[in-house]
């Protein structure tokens, strides 16, 4: 951890809703002026497209069917553990994108799912924002989640989640639903080994809790609304936190346990916007000398 550099981490599965978190924090970076070097999950996998289908067809003739991005072998997680204490030390470190599609290519002149070539981060930045799926990893040689000064899950239950990755999936990838399971059922021994710990891990938690029927994930037509949700917010230290102003902020919140706030999903960006504002100010307060 670093009191000169802050790094901030965002993690969750595919389909959580990380993104969503992501925006929320950039206006709080563009409304407070602070300069945030922004780090993708996905420029640490360890293969580009192409690369990974040869990978996960080299591991299903080994009979290893539960090959995928959860897991740690196809990933970098040394080179992220790296980042992270680099940028805590010095304020820089190497990072690359991943390409995900045409338009995020072309500048570069190269090809949808690859990478671009691996860099220094530009000196300067206020902190480090990652976002992605091992924000908060530990196995036995690596330990990414020591190095982070926030640590923040996005976790929606697991029905909800099924749900939006395969709306998501098919109708923005072109997926079969029958694809898009194939993909749950690979992922599923690593989600429990790798990803679920993370969450323990980290300073503050949020799920989602539909109120409508998601019984049989994979029969849904739509994905519930923030308005046909509650979001259940729990924090690992909740001494430091002023629940009766969240509460009063917040209507129609209610405790449910004494580190656990629960409001309505409508209101999960404002409830970020009163809970991540005075954490970040306070990390940007702790560094040494006037702010930029």
């Amino acid at each position: 951890m670093s009191r000169k550099h802050p790094v901030v981490a965002i993690t969750g599965s595919s389909g959580a809703g990380t993104t969503s978190v992501t925006r929320t924090f950039q206006e709080i970076f563009r409304r407070e002026g602070i300069n945030a070097a922004i780090v993708e999950g996905d420029s640490f996998h360890r293969y580009d497209r192409g690369q990974m289908q040869a990978a996960m067809a080299e591991a299903e003739a080994d009979l290893n069917l539960h090959f995928s991005h959860f897991g740690p072998e196809a990933n970098l997680l040394t080179e992220l553990e790296s980042l992270f204490r680099d940028y805590g030390q010095s304020g820089v470190g190497l990072v690359r994108k991943y390409l995900h599609d045409e338009t995020e290519a072309k500048p570069y002149g190269l090809e949808p799912g690859t990478f671009t070539p691996w860099e220094e981060l530009a000196p300067g930045s206020d902190l480090l924002f990652y976002e992605g799926l091992h924000g908060a990893a530990v196995t036995g040689t690596v330990d990414v989640a020591r190095y982070a000064d926030l640590l923040v899950g996005v976790v929606p239950i697991v029905n909800l989640e099924w749900i939006q990755k395969v709306i998501r999936d098919k109708t923005e990838r072109g997926y079969s639903s029958e694809a898009v399971i194939d993909t749950i059922l690979r992922r599923m021994p690593d989600y429990v080994k790798y990803i679920c710990p993370q969450f323990s891990r980290t300073y503050v938690n949020f799920q989602r809790v539909p109120t409508v029927d998601t019984s049989n994930p994979f029969t849904a037509r739509s994905i519930p609304t923030a308005d046909e949700s509650f979001v259940v917010i729990r924090f690992a230290d909740p001494k430091v936190i002023d629940f009766p102003y969240l509460l009063s902020m917040l209507h129609d919140s209610f405790m449910s346990r004494p580190n656990c706030i629960v409001v309505p999903g409508g209101k999960m960006d404002l409830a970020m916007q009163l809970i991540f504002t005075p954490l970040i100010l306070r990390l940007m307060d702790k560094r040494p000398g006037p702010r930029a």
